[in-house]
Parts: C-alpha cells; sequence; structure tokens
C-alpha cells in the first residue's frame, strides 16, 4: 500500500531534436563520442547519446528549454558549449572541434558521480534503478514500493497518488496482468533488469487513454556496446527464505546491425501471513465472529528471455523484431486454522485446511517495427509503425482438504483445475509533422483485438465420494476489439509551450458464460482531451497547467467470474457486471530554479473500480472482489525538493499528500468517506571514494482510506553499499530491506452487518549480496528508442 505520485506537463509533448557531428582538431570524424545535453541553469544531465562512425549525432528533448552540450571522448579535452534554446524545429549546432589532452591519451575519464534515485522532470517523476546499491536483490515490485507516490492496495492494486487506475508498460508494452497476477509478474522481474522507472499522471492523447490515474513506465537496461559484449549478474538473498537470481545479455553490434539477447532466472521463496478476526452483525446486534491464521509458504521458479534484431536500412530507416517471455512457475503450500464463536465468545466451529496450489504461467510476444524520418525546410517529419501478437497462458491447479474439528465431521477436499489463455493483436501507426518553425502535428491510428478463453473444473470429496461441483465449474469466453485515432497539436516559442489534443476510441465487448448462458455485449464511442500550457516566467521559475480525460476497463480477469480459494471460506472472484472507470485529471504545478518543484491536482473519477471484502448472503463465505462505486474525488499536492548538502551526499525528498473522497453503496453500506493521507520518501546517495558508494532510502505511509478499506500507517528504510571493481568492469552491491521490519500490512473493512480486521505480513527484511560482471567492447553506439503497439491490452489480460 506504497503512493506514488508524478507530474506532466507539456514539455514531454513537444520535443525537437538537436544535431550536430564532432571531429578532432585535425578535422577527422571522432566516432563513439559521448554527447551530453544539460540544463543550462545547473548542468543537470538531461540525455546522452553518441556519435556515430562518421561523427554525427542526434539528440531529442523537449524545446523551449536552455541547454548546454558537452562532448567527450578519450584522449580528448571535453568541449562545453555556449548556452542555447531549443527550438521546436529542431536545430543543427556548428561543427564541434575536440582538442587533443596528453592529459586523458593514455587512459579514459573516470566518472564518479552518479544519478539520484529519484529524479523529478518537467513532466515526470524518474527511479534510476540502475547502479543503485538498492536494486541488489530486489525486485521491481520493491523497487515501485519505494517510489514517491506509487501505493500497493488491497488485491495488490497499484495506484498513484491515491488514484486506481495505473497503467504498467514495460518497454513500451502493457503488461498482460493486473492485480495480483501483475504484483506477482513485478516480483518475478529482478530490479538488476532495470535501468529505470518513469511515473507519469497526465499523458498526452498519444498514450492510450487507458490508466485513468497514469501511466508506470518500466524501462529495461539495453546494451548499445559496439562489437561482442554482455553483462553477467548474480544474487543470494536471504529473509526467512532464500532468494536466487541471476542474469545474462549480450548484445553484438556490427554497422547495421544489432542482435540482442537477455536470459534471466530466478528461485525465490517467500511467506505470506494472514491473520483475520470477522465479525458478523444483525443490524447492530453482534451475532458471531470468526479467528483465521493463514500461513502461506510460495516459490517462484521464473525464466525470463528477450531476443531481437535491429537493422538500419538506410540512415534514416529502420526496421526491428522483438521477442521476449517469461514461464513463471509457483508451487504453495498453505494451511489455515480458524474458529468460530457466537457473540459471547462461546467457541461454536473449528476446522483446519491446507492448500495446495500450483500455478504455471507461460507467456511470449513477438513486435514488429518500423521507423522512417524525413527532414525538410520546417524540421524533422517521422513515421513509425508497430505490428503485435502476444499469448499468455494461465494453469492453476488447486487442492484445498479440510478437516472439521468442531462439531467433528467428514472432512472434505475441493479441487480445482483452471486453465485460461489470451490472445492479444495489435497495429498501431504514428506520424510527425512540423507545420511551421513553431508548430507541430502528431497524429496516428491503433487497432486491437483481445480474445480470453478460461475453462474451470471443481470437483469435491466427501466420505470417499467425489462429484463434480456444477455451481463453480464453468467456461467463460471475452472478445474485445478497441479502433482508436488520435491528433495532438504542438505550439511553441522560446518560453511558453502549448498542446491540445483529442483521441477518439470505439469499444465493442461481449462476454459469455456456458455454463447457465449468461452473457453480456456493449459498445461504446468516448472521446478523450487532453491539453497542456507551460509558461517560463524567468530563468528561475516556471509553471504548467494540463488537463485530461482517461477511462479503465476492467481488466480480463476482473471480468472472469472463477474463484481462487484463500482457505475454506474465503475466495476471490471475478466480476463479469464491472464497468468502465472514467475519470478528469487537472494539474498546475510550479519549478523553482529547474529543481524544486510543487503540483496541485485534482481528479474525478466516475464508477471508481475499487477492491472489496464482503460476506455471501445465505452462507459462511467472505468473498474478495472488485466492484464500482459511483464517484471518487481526489486531491494531492506535491513537493520535490532535492538538495546537496556535501558534494558526496545527494539528498532526494518527494512529499506527496492527497484526499481521497470516496461515494458509493455496498452490501446495505453506504459509503461517504475520506482521509488526508501522507507518503513521504527521501532518498541519500553517499560517493565515498575509491570506488564506494552508498545510499539510505526511507519511505512513509501515513494512515489511508481506500474505499471501504481503513489502512494504518506502514513504512521501511532500505540501505545499500556498493563497491565498483576491475576499472568498473565489476560491482559488488550489499543492501538489506526493510530493515525494521515495519512493511506489515494493518486494515479494516467495515459495513453494516460485517467487520474484517486483516495483518498481513511477507517476507520483506531481506540482507541481499550480488555481484554484476560487465565483459566485451566498452565503447557504445547511438540506437534508437524501441516501443511497441500492444500497450493497452497487456495490463489487462490474466
Amino acid at each position: 500500500m506504497l503512493n506514488a505520485g508524478s507530474a506532466s506537463s507539456a514539455a514531454a509533448q513537444a520535443r525537437a531534436a538537436l544535431t550536430g557531428a564532432v571531429a578532432s582538431a585535425a578535422g577527422a570524424p571522432v566516432e563513439f563520442a559521448t554527447i551530453t545535453l544539460h540544463r543550462a541553469a545547473d548542468s543537470t544531465v538531461v540525455k546522452t547519446e553518441f556519435s556515430d562512425g562518421q561523427g554525427r549525432f542526434q539528440v531529442e528533448a523537449p524545446s523551449g528549454d536552455s541547454y548546454r552540450v558537452s562532448a567527450a571522448q578519450v584522449g580528448f579535452e571535453r568541449y562545453w558549449s555556449a548556452p542555447f534554446e531549443l527550438p521546436a524545429a529542431g536545430m543543427a549546432l556548428p561543427a564541434i572541434l575536440l582538442r587533443a589532452s596528453a592529459a586523458t591519451a593514455l587512459k579514459e575519464v573516470t566518472v564518479t558521480a552518479r544519478k539520484p534515485l529519484f529524479e523529478r522532470q518537467a513532466d515526470r517523476t524518474i527511479v534510476n534503478v540502475e547502479d543503485s546499491p538498492l536494486s541488489a536483490g530486489s525486485t521491481t515490485l520493491d523497487i515501485l514500493a519505494r517510489a514517491p507516490g506509487v501505493s500497493v492496495g488491497s488485491g495488490d492494486a497499484l495506484s498513484l497518488k491515491g488514484r486506481p487506475g495505473v497503467m504498467v508498460l514495460i518497454d513500451g508494452k502493457r503488461v498482460a496482468m493486473s492485480g495480483t497476477e501483475l504484483s506477482d509478474f513485478l516480483r518475478n522481474l529482478p530490479a538488476e533488469q532495470l535501468k529505470n522507472i518513469e511515473l507519469i499522471t497526465n499523458p498526452p492523447a498519444k498514450y492510450d487513454a487507458q490508466g485513468g490515474a497514469g501511466i508506470i513506465a518500466i524501462n529495461l537496461k539495453k546494451d548499445q556496446r559496439q562489437g561482442t559484449n554482455g553483462n553477467l549478474s548474480a544474487s543470494l538473498g536471504r529473509g526467512r527464505y532464500n532468494k536466487l537470481s541471476t542474469n545474462l545479455s549480450l548484445n553484438n553490434r556490427h554497422g547495421k546491425t544489432n542482435v540482442f539477447g537477455n536470459y534471466g532466472y530466478a528461485d525465490r521463496e517467500n511467506f505470506n501471513a494472514l491473520t483475520f478476526h470477522r465479525d458478523f452483525y444483525s443490524g447492530s446486534t453482534l451475532l458471531g465472529h470468526s479467528d483465521q491464521e493463514n500461513y502461506i509458504k510460495a516459490r517462484q521458479l521464473v525464466h525470463t528471455w528477450k531476443a531481437g534484431v535491429d537493422y538500419s536500412l538506410s540512415p534514416r530507416t529502420t526496421v526491428g523484431l522483438a521477442m521476449n517471455g517469461q514461464a513463471a512457475t509457483s508451487p504453495q503450500d498453505g494451511t489455515n486454522a480458524a474458529s468460530l464463536s457466537d457473540a459471547t465468545d462461546r467457541i461454536t466451529g473449528q476446522y483446519r485446511a491446507t492448500n495446495l496450489r500450483t500455478v504455471r504461467s507461460p507467456n511470449a510476444a513477438a513486435n514488429l517495427n518500423f521507423k522512417h524520418t524525413f527532414v525538410d525546410s520546417l524540421g524533422l517529419r517521422e513515421v513509425s509503425l508497430d505490428a503485435d501478437y502476444a499469448q499468455f497462458r494461465n494453469t492453476r491447479l488447486q487442492t484445498l482438504a479440510t478437516s472439521y474439528d468442531l462439531p467433528v465431521l467428514a472432512p472434505t477436499t475441493l479441487n480445482g483445475d483452471q486453465r485460461g489463455t489470451v490472445v492479444i493483436e495489435s497495429f498501431k501507426a504514428d506520424y510527425t509533422h512540423p507545420l511551421s518553425k513553431k508548430a507541430k502535428l502528431e497524429t496516428g491510428f491503433k487497432t486491437s483485438r483481445v480474445s480470453s478463453d478460461n475453462d474451470v473444473l471443481f470437483t469435491l470429496t466427501e466420505k470417499d465420494q467425489t462429484t463434480v461441483d456444477r455451481n463453480q465449474s464453468n467456461h467463460f469466453l471475452y472478445d474485445e476489439n478497441v479502433n482508436a485515432g488520435y491528433f495532438t497539436l504542438t505550439h511553441t516559442t522560446p518560453k511558453t509551450t502549448l498542446t491540445a489534443g483529442l483521441r477518439a476510441e470505439q469499444t465493442n465487448t461481449s462476454g459469455h458464460q456456458e455454463v447457465g448462458n449468461q452473457g453480456f455485449e456493449r459498445h461504446y464511442f468516448q472521446l478523450f482531451p487532453s491539453a497542456a500550457f507551460r509558461r517560463v516566467l524567468s530563468k528561475q521559475h516556471e509553471v504548467a497547467l494540463s488537463l485530461s480525460r482517461r477511462i479503465d476497463r476492467p481488466t480480463y480477469g476482473d471480468l472472469n467470474p472463477f474463484r481462487i480459494y484463500v482457505d475454506a471460506t474465503t475466495y476471490s472472484t471475478g466480476n463479469p457486471g464491472l464497468r468502465p472507470q472514467t475519470s478528469y485529471n487537472l494539474e498546475l504545478s510550479h519549478t523553482f530554479k529547474q529543481k524544486f518543484s510543487t503540483e496541485l491536482a485534482w481528479s474525478a473519477t466516475s464508477l471508481p473500480i475499487v477492491g472489496s471484502v464482503q460476506p455471501v448472503a445465505g452462507s459462511n463465505y467472505v468473498v474478495v472482489q472488485n466492484i464500482n462505486l459511483d464517484r471518487l474525488d481526489t486531491y494531492s499536492f506535491t513537493l520535490s525538493a532535492p538538495v546537496e548538502p556535501f558534494k558526496w551526499w545527494s539528498s532526494n525528498n518527494n512529499l506527496v499528500g492527497y484526499y481521497a473522497r470516496y461515494i458509493g453503496r455496498l452490501n446495505g453500506t453506504d459509503l461517504n468517506k475520506g482521509r488526508p493521507t501522507l507518503n513521504l520518501t527521501t532518498n541519500n546517495s553517499f560517493t565515498l571514494g575509491h570506488g564506494w558508494g552508498a545510499d539510505l532510502t526511507g519511505t512513509y505511509q501515513s494512515r489511508q482510506q481506500q474505499a471501504f478499506f481503513d489502512i494504518r500507517a506502514r513504512g521501511q528504510l532500505v540501505a545499500g553499499v556498493s563497491k565498483s571493481l576491475w576499472e568498473k568492469k565489476g560491482s559488488l552491491k550489499l543492501n538489506v530491506a526493510d530493515i525494521f521490519y515495519t512493511q506489515k500490512t494493518r486494515a479494516t473493512s467495515s459495513y453494516n452487518n460485517y467487520q474484517e480486521r486483516l495483518y498481513q505480513r511477507f517476507d520483506t527484511r531481506v540482507v541481499t549480496l550480488a555481484f554484476t560482471y560487465r565483459f566485451g567492447n566498452q565503447k557504445v553506439a547511438p540506437t534508437r528508442r524501441r516501443t511497441t503497439g500492444a500497450e493497452d491490452e497487456k495490463r489487462r489480460a490474466g
């Protein structure tokens, strides 16, 4: 239940190209020179690229800002340009001449600075994971849990600044899961594979309208070095159980061709300890209560892989093919002890249960992409095409064996066999066209199709008799087609950027349960406007205002009515009656000295999708399920303050305060409630010299209200230390996560006829030792960013 926030502005929507060439004093091209774009005000690094074999380079950055460029290469003195302002149409720099340097002719320049873990930009917050000691042995979900404003709530649902509905991308592709399955996927993705994570709360029309709270974009490491090279890493952690993670990446870049591959294996053991206390009422009269202790030990065996090739047909045309996949197997062994009491605390029932479950979730995806750039008198025109195909399979075998001690009854065994397949196909095209030196048009379209087939068979064994449980066995089919088009107009002057966009999406969905012959069919067309304004008031002050409308369609798993049992009286299930939620989002931000930023935001969400825990009428079951409320209003305040007390100590501090009010009705209970909540994140990085570095990160989440859940405060402290080896080819990292074991969940869910108190613990206090070694050619060449088209569908599969 951690929380994160970030701001978005028009700057991300108005990017321009800066081109140039690097040569020696004698006029010979300097290949693979490091070209760094800095903000003119404080020399903060904005972007780094590399010159090609002819010494040419191109850097893309938000237009309208003031920058400086530095150029460096072994054997030459570093070059610094004069400050300049980047226009919307882009610009070409005069030739950069590097002078030979005797001081650096025989050895490379040693760079000792490290990016801060949390970096605030005009339009987003970036979590720089690469090379941080805190990434050692951690998972992607661990890193997100420490990010400013990110919250992992009930049912493992991610939210930003208290708002549900987050779009998760990995290298531009939507993750094909949600809720618990998404969290498990992120737990299976080692942080050592990450470059950074971007938190964007108000994306422009180019992005899918899916994701009312914004986007969490996870970017994996990409090797850009010439020749054949690679990276090998391994980590071993110990909490209550062991956690092993290994990763090998290989890359070959020669001429016009780049071939890359990655393989990772993880073997992680965890536990999930759940304590429930439930009170049942009739009106204001207590009928009785139950107490349960659940302990689930899970082992996650995960293979991840990625392979692909990029080929440059010409200096301005590139095609690429990328494939990736994950095969995860998770055997789980759970135990449950429960007792039932009446209103006088007299024990009326006791039972014990074992819950054996094996989940296999192999998935694979392929992307074919094309990009071509035109150059004319007005600037760069660009067209890009993406075709995607992905398949996600899930097999869940479960055996729930229950013994009844009071009253003494015959034991029962419930066996479940659930199998599901989701197929995603999509195609998209994007085009950028400059209209003048100050204006440009971005437009494109996308079509996608999703097919989900889920089958489940339950059998019940009682008194040596096995029968098919037809009340729970079913076959659920779901199909979805979304067709979308968009345009964005951007007008930029030296101090002002104005952007307006509109996205139109037409959605067709149908679902059908074979048992009972129940189904639904929905067709709707919606418009999603967006607008942003950014103004540089002076060298020290900048303001931005943005507005957008967004949507969150139910995930495919959320619509699936099949049951997953936690214990003999608790199960989770989908809800075929879920409707999409839509939201209007408004943000106003101010930046001081391009470092300190404040933001005020407001969001109004209709039919918010939230998690719930409620009793099933006429039974002793409790169901965990997502439902629609009527409305959610969220008000937030964000403050980001990076400081550097000393040259060897940098501190990045983020404060997110928000108030979320939920309005709706469920289980005979009216809800109109909110609570002020504070999320504080501080990261401190220390450069200790001689290759040593350290990090110390603290997070605090105050008490918060999430629909019917009242969640108590929690936080954690994480510390790490690192040492570079063998001229930075190797590194050794040691970290300790959740040092004081405070990352526990205590929550209460209350209705007129029911109240539940929950206490949940995971294996979060972990000591990890990690080793990384880079081998092969260390020279780096530029590459283009690879994006894909199946971004809207993949989070919702599963």
